[in-house]
């Protein structure tokens, strides 16, 4: 899948298009995850959300963070959710790679990746875990989301009606299962486990804990210690 399909053919007001057809179990979904976000975040806390599209989730983590951050790449979705995010005076969309983000270390009090950002970057997974734990301040929380297995059914009839709308290519049946959707213009969608998340924790020698929510997302939460501090100046290199 070209670099370019988030930046370009899945943005802006196609993007929003995916979530206004999204089927009632799918709003409940993505209404779960920024709700499991919102306990996770005190108020007044600096949050960045990467991989923020046209700021879907911002309005309501502007509402108990003091400032809100999301990044994305797409300069057309960022454009388009400006007048969306109008009348929130502490949230700021920018235009960032999150592989090799512009931010001082220690920045944030939380940082989030949801609905399946961990796959929709197309980058390393240990480096985007790593470059979102640098941003975040000591005690600060880094919550990375995926689909449940059991959110298959209701994940695939979202992506049948994308398909249906030309928002995304024709599923290709005999490539997708296993929590994977693929579509024949090259569009691929993966899934993480908790297994996968823990390993690639174990990797990075740091400790996460994973949660299911709704039965519909597989949140990995990771909180940065004195710990990880410690190794990261020590210049100690992941396992």
């Amino acid at each position: 899948m070209p670099d370019t399909y988030y930046s370009s053919k899945l943005a802006a007001e196609r993007l929003a298009r995916c979530y206004d057809i999204a089927p009632p179990r799918v709003q409940q979904y993505l209404r779960a995850e920024i709700d499991f976000a919102l306990d996770h975040i005190f108020q007044g806390d600096v949050v960045l959300d990467m991989g923020c599209g046209y700021g879907r989730a911002i309005p309501p983590l502007a509402r108990k963070a003091g400032l809100v951050i999301g990044i994305d790449i797409s300069l057309p979705s960022l454009r388009f959710g400006k007048p969306f995010l109008q009348g929130l005076f502490n949230c700021f969309l920018l235009e960032m790679d999150a592989a090799w983000m512009g931010f001082r270390e220690g920045s944030f009090d939380a940082v989030l990746c949801i609905q399946n950002g961990i796959s929709a970057f197309r980058m390393d997974p240990l480096l985007l875990i790593s470059e979102g734990l640098r941003v975040i301040r000591e005690n600060g929380l880094f919550l990375i989301s995926s689909y449940s297995e059991k959110f298959w059914e209701h994940r695939l009839e979202w992506f049948e009606l994308q398909a249906a709308e030309g928002l995304v290519g024709e599923i290709d049946r005999q490539k997708t299962g296993n929590g994977t959707i693929v579509c024949q213009d090259g569009f691929r969608a993966t899934t993480f486990t908790a297994h996968q998340f823990l390993a690639l924790a174990s990797k990075l020698d740091i400790n996460a804990n994973i949660t299911e929510v709704d039965e519909s997302s597989l949140f990995c939460v990771i909180r940065k210690t004195a710990k990880d501090l410690l190794k990261k100046r020590q210049g100690r290199p992941p396992r």
